[in-house]
């Protein structure tokens, strides 16, 4: 058999897999679109809140730094799963997989010590911080005398 024929022998299941699964989709959201109600009336678009009509802008906003911390903490928690399958199998990795989590943990800190260093996890707005730094005031009206 040439290998053309043998990978289409081995991966035919899958591959039938993926068009009914593809195809199952589709399916449900043609079904959806057809068959769907539309809501046109105003109150149709706003929110149902258990019977009490609502008030006001359901729209909050966030500084950006909530979303600077929701995204270091996605870096460093893949990073802890990295650690965690190397403490998992520590005794087959030796010596050598040790050298490795401790370089691995070095890097970690250094990104730590860079964001710190850069005010990345300061929540203080810069305005403020300006405000705070002692400053020498010079005189520019200067009289003769």
């Amino acid at each position: 058999m040439s290998t053309t024929t043998e990978v289409i022998a081995h991966h035919w299941a899958f591959a039938v897999f993926l068009v009914v699964a593809i195809g199952l989709c589709g399916f449900m959201l043609l079904g959806a679109f057809f068959l769907g109600g539309r809501a046109r009336a105003r109150a149709k678009n706003t929110p149902y809140e258990s019977g009490i009509d609502s008030v006001g802008s359901a729209r909050l906003r966030l500084s950006a730094k909530f979303y600077l911390v929701a995204m270091f903490f996605v870096i460093f928690d893949v990073e802890a799963l990295y650690l965690y399958a190397w403490a998992v199998s520590v005794r087959e990795s030796g010596w050598v997989g040790f050298i490795e989590a401790a370089i691995f943990i070095l890097v970690l800190l250094a990104g730590l010590v860079y964001l710190v260093r850069i005010g990345a996890l300061d929540w203080t707005p810069s305005r403020s911080k300006r405000l705070s730094k002692p400053s020498i005031i010079t005189n520019t009206n200067r009289h003769p005398q």
